[in-house]
């Protein structure tokens, strides 16, 4: 659905969101948020072959959204409180186990833009043609990447891809990174959990998004794409313009 709104952000946005469990996963661990009238949206990715990735996902996604005094250090705490939380009930009851998710998100106003994260869900920023990412992803490939021990071509299909360095849930302390741009007007935003990216590169996302003035047409076009590629994970997508 589009949205717009106007409030004590002093911004306009058009925002469009859509999820879909892919093709293999049983149930989809996604959840995403979008509050335009305040500039934040999130997309959280339940981390797969985890109990319960569905319900850390929904719990990050509920107490952003209920957050009422927004600011990068409030939505840091309240991601801090959930984790606590997350680690508590994963103690509860006998076995290990981890209740985890991703999460990627940006809060914008006054002109700035500040995307946050903990995990391997991305945000980017599309400024006419240029496609800026806003996240580095916490995972090992990125590590490797970092280290000179493998190359970039070997990311895609590394067999430890799918393996995450930070989540929510997933540690006694969480760390969450926050990074700053400036945000203008028709500059388009988005947040992707890796259902997403993992089969897409960031040249076919950025011409996704520069390719189709509608906001609904490119959220349906990453999906079908995401589709026809089989789908192996769900995956979750919000995209937001700045009017």
């Amino acid at each position: 659905m589009t949205r717009l709104a106007e409030g004590d952000v002093a911004m306009r946005f058009e925002s469009v969101s859509r999820t879909h469990v892919g093709l293999k996963r049983p149930i989809n661990e996604d959840n995403y948020l979008a509050r335009p009238e305040v500039g934040l949206f999130a997309v959280a990715d339940g981390m797969g072959g985890h109990e319960a990735g569905e319900v850390a996902s929904a719990r990050i996604v509920e107490a952003l959204g209920l957050l009422k005094a927004i600011t990068p250090a409030t939505i840091v705490e309240t991601l801090e409180q959930v984790n606590a939380d997350l680690v508590a009930l994963a103690h509860e009851g006998e076995g290990k186990r981890t209740i985890g998710s991703t999460v990627a998100g940006l809060l914008i106003e006054h002109g700035q833009a500040t995307s946050f994260w903990a995990g391997d869900s991305r945000a980017y920023r599309l400024r006419g043609r240029d496609l800026q990412r806003l996240t580095r992803d916490h995972s090992l490939v990125q590590e490797l990447l970092d280290a000179g021990m493998i190359d970039p071509e070997r990311i895609d299909d590394h067999p430890n891809g799918n393996v995450i360095t930070r989540a929510v849930g997933a540690a006694e302390r969480l760390r969450v990174d926050c990074m700053q741009a400036d945000a203008a007007p028709g500059d388009l935003f988005l947040l992707a959990s890796d259902g997403v990216t993992r089969l897409m590169a960031d040249e076919e996302i950025a011409a996704a998004l520069a390719d189709t003035p509608s906001l609904n047409e490119i959220a349906d076009g990453i999906v079908w794409t995401a589709l026809r590629r089989g789908a192996p994970d769900n995956l979750t997508l919000v995209l937001v313009r700045l009017a």
